[in-house]
């Protein structure tokens, strides 16, 4: 286990983290922070754990608001795949009955050349 020291309103948090996570955590410790710096100049000096809880809730609103837009995107990832297999078998069956009709058209053309060799030959 690494170990980290973190800051958040300027007081020193000595955290363990995963070997090679220290960076992250550092990362995070440092939004956090900013939250905190921010309702604390929005409110004065309210108490450190009354700062602490209420960046805490505005990090979870902003966790919340996240997931409802990343079901939205998930949500909308289903309906385009859908959208997507749906042409996809449009376009097979169009491919597949333009084949039909081709070949159709070149067993016609064929037995055509072989009347007008057979008229030909007759001629």
């Amino acid at each position: 286990m690494a170990q980290v020291t973190v800051s958040i309103d300027g007081k020193q948090y000595r955290m363990a983290c995963d070997e090679g996570q220290e960076e992250h955590l550092i990362g995070l410790a440092e939004r956090f922070d900013r939250y905190v710096l921010h309702l604390k100049e929005s409110f004065g000096e309210i108490g450190d754990q009354r700062l602490t809880v209420m960046a805490g809730i505005m990090v979870m609103d902003e966790l919340s608001e996240l997931q409802k837009r990343l079901k939205g995107m998930e949500s909308e990832i289903v309906t385009l795949r859908k959208t997507r297999d749906d042409a996809l078998n449009k376009a097979d069956k169009n491919d597949a009955a333009l084949t039909g009709a081709l070949g159709t058209l070149a067993g016609r053309m064929e037995m055509l050349a072989a009347t007008l060799n057979t008229r030909k030959e007759e001629v």
